[in-house]
Protein backbone atom coordinates (compact mmCIF):
# COMPACT_ATOMS: atom_id res chain seq x y z
CA UNK A 1 0.00 0.00 0.00
CA UNK A 2 2.77 2.12 0.83
CA UNK A 3 3.80 2.17 -2.79
CA UNK A 4 0.75 2.37 -4.31
CA UNK A 5 0.34 5.88 -1.98
CA UNK A 6 4.19 6.96 -3.28
CA UNK A 7 3.20 6.75 -6.91
CA UNK A 8 -0.27 9.10 -5.81
CA UNK A 9 1.93 11.32 -3.74
CA UNK A 10 4.61 12.10 -6.56
CA UNK A 11 1.92 12.39 -9.15
CA UNK A 12 2.55 9.38 -10.96
CA UNK A 13 -1.00 8.57 -10.40
CA UNK A 14 -4.29 10.56 -9.79
CA UNK A 15 -6.67 9.61 -7.15
CA UNK A 16 -9.52 7.51 -9.45
CA UNK A 17 -6.20 5.63 -10.52
CA UNK A 18 -5.20 5.23 -6.82
CA UNK A 19 -8.33 4.51 -5.88
CA UNK A 20 -8.35 1.34 -8.80
CA UNK A 21 -5.13 0.19 -7.63
CA UNK A 22 -6.28 -0.40 -4.02
CA UNK A 23 -9.10 -1.70 -5.38
CA UNK A 24 -7.10 -4.46 -7.54
CA UNK A 25 -4.44 -4.85 -4.49
CA UNK A 26 -7.57 -6.01 -2.05
CA UNK A 27 -8.72 -8.22 -4.83
CA UNK A 28 -5.62 -9.82 -5.46
CA UNK A 29 -5.44 -11.06 -1.46
CA UNK A 30 -8.70 -12.22 -1.28
CA UNK A 31 -7.99 -14.46 -4.35
CA UNK A 32 -3.96 -14.58 -2.74
CA UNK A 33 -4.87 -15.87 0.32
CA UNK A 34 -8.04 -18.21 1.88
CA UNK A 35 -10.24 -15.15 2.78
CA UNK A 36 -13.67 -17.75 2.04
CA UNK A 37 -14.50 -15.59 -0.24
CA UNK A 38 -14.58 -16.16 -3.87
CA UNK A 39 -12.99 -13.69 -6.51
CA UNK A 40 -15.33 -14.53 -9.27
CA UNK A 41 -14.49 -14.50 -13.25
CA UNK A 42 -16.16 -11.01 -13.75
CA UNK A 43 -13.96 -9.76 -10.78
CA UNK A 44 -10.64 -11.59 -12.09
CA UNK A 45 -11.57 -9.84 -16.01
CA UNK A 46 -12.35 -6.30 -14.27
CA UNK A 47 -9.42 -6.79 -12.54
CA UNK A 48 -6.65 -7.89 -15.36
CA UNK A 49 -8.25 -4.63 -17.34
CA UNK A 50 -7.65 -1.90 -14.27
CA UNK A 51 -4.25 -3.57 -14.20
CA UNK A 52 -3.64 -3.23 -17.82
CA UNK A 53 -5.03 0.05 -17.36
CA UNK A 54 -2.57 1.23 -14.85
CA UNK A 55 0.40 -0.27 -15.96
CA UNK A 56 -0.41 1.42 -19.52
CA UNK A 57 -0.98 4.89 -18.00
CA UNK A 58 2.31 4.71 -15.47
CA UNK A 59 4.71 3.45 -17.97
CA UNK A 60 3.23 4.08 -21.83
CA UNK A 61 1.11 7.08 -21.71
CA UNK A 62 2.89 9.16 -19.66
CA UNK A 63 5.69 8.73 -21.40
CA UNK A 64 4.09 9.28 -25.14
CA UNK A 65 2.73 12.57 -23.15
CA UNK A 66 6.09 13.52 -22.43
CA UNK A 67 7.74 12.99 -25.63
CA UNK A 68 4.76 14.89 -27.40
CA UNK A 69 5.05 18.17 -25.36
CA UNK A 70 8.89 17.53 -26.35
CA UNK A 71 8.11 17.81 -29.33
CA UNK A 72 5.67 20.85 -29.58
CA UNK A 73 8.45 22.93 -27.53
CA UNK A 74 8.99 25.98 -29.47
CA UNK A 75 12.65 25.87 -31.21
CA UNK A 76 15.23 28.18 -29.44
Amino acid sequence: MRALQELRDAGKIEGRLFDWAQALRVLGNQGAHFTGQDVDREDAADALALCEALLDYIYVLTIRYDEFVQRRKPSP
